[in-house]
């Protein structure tokens, strides 16, 4: 291994715009069971399938509707 490195014709990782952030977040046993169950019919890790359903309701500006009785 050198003892020093010359990166001055380095490059920023193009893939950083990519990376994830860990949070925790709390999640009911129904949502939880039933990604779990996704997970299992495709194969696909359900903490990947529950970002993905994130994303997608980001990128098409899906909306809550809320009522409080």
């Amino acid at each position: 291994m050198r003892k020093e490195y010359d990166f001055t014709n380095g490059q920023k990782n193009p893939y950083t715009k990519q990376l994830k952030r860990q949070v925790t977040i709390k999640l009911s046993e129904e949502a939880i069971a039933y990604f779990k169950a996704q997970s299992k019919e495709t194969g696909i890790p359900y903490q990947t399938l529950i970002n993905l359903y994130l994303t997608d309701c980001a990128r098409t500006g899906k909306r809550l509707k809320l009522s409080w009785d």
